[in-house]
């Protein structure tokens, strides 16, 4: 049932096929800038806290790559707002299916893929510049990074979507944590304060789901004992089912708009 609901959008995108298309190159070449900035810094000072340019790459490229792909997947809880200032949630109610898997089909945005594209591409030249190599392990703990990075951005866009039962409007506020998490952390942690690396660690972890596999796999300090690296999927699972858990408070709240 989700593939059926999702592919109609798809389908309905697809019939401005130039326009789907200039979406993706404009996805692609606004994120590109973001890694040239990196780059830049590196041609001048040559590495950051011991991290080399191919080191920072991979970082880089497991975030971009989980959100461009959460917010393909989970684009219908970023415009969640419309449905419940237009009254539609309503019928979502009615309908005989659980409501956070209506909203999820509601939309596939391919469009975003233009970013994953990008992240996948610097991904691939970091693994690549790796002076060691990296074996079929590394690239499995890569590959599930990925995946709990995307259960992690798409449980935030549930709880930014869940907002909305209280607030009408989506919160902008959410962006700190969404588009500032993502750049932060395509630079190690170590190179900011005490208080933001704890945040992005233990109140919202996206640190586990890049730095400290990455850290572990380019033989980095620790504070912590060496198999945390190898739970990071799980940091993200964990969170999207917190947000799940705020989404059914949100529904439990809602009290219909009286259309």
């Amino acid at each position: 049932l989700y593939w059926r609901m999702a592919l109609a959008d798809v389908r309905s995108q697809m019939q401005h096929p130039a326009s789907f298309v200039m979406w993706v190159v404009g996805n692609f070449l606004a994120t590109i800038a973001d890694f040239l900035a990196i780059w830049a810094l590196f041609s001048s000072f040559g590495a950051l806290e011991n991290w080399t340019l191919a080191e920072i790459a991979v970082l880089y490229g497991i975030i971009n790559v989980s959100y461009a792909l959460a917010q393909c997947i989970g684009r219908g809880f970023e415009r969640f707002n419309s449905l419940i200032k237009q009254g539609d949630f309503d019928r979502l109610l009615l309908r005989p299916r659980g409501t956070a898997m209506q909203v999820l089909s509601s939309r596939l945005d391919l469009s975003r893929l233009g970013r994953g594209i990008q992240g996948a591409g610097v991904l691939v030249i970091g693994i690549l510049g790796q002076p060691q190599g990296m074996g079929g392990d590394a690239l499995a703990l890569i590959a599930l990074c990925i995946a709990g990075g995307v259960m992690l951005f798409v449980g935030m866009l549930m709880m930014q979507a869940a907002a909305c039962f209280w607030t009408v409007e989506s919160l902008e506020a959410f962006n700190v944590f969404t588009f500032g998490g993502v750049v932060m952390s395509s630079y190690p942690l170590e190179i900011y304060d005490k208080w933001l690396r704890n945040f992005f660690l233990y109140v919202i972890p996206i640190g586990f789901l890049n730095y400290l596999p990455c850290a572990v796999l380019f033989g980095k300090e620790l504070p912590f004992p060496v198999f945390t690296a190898y739970l990071a999927p799980a940091a993200g699972a964990a969170f999207m089912m917190l947000g799940r858990a705020i989404w059914s408070l949100g529904v439990r709240h809602y009290r219909s708009t009286g259309a």
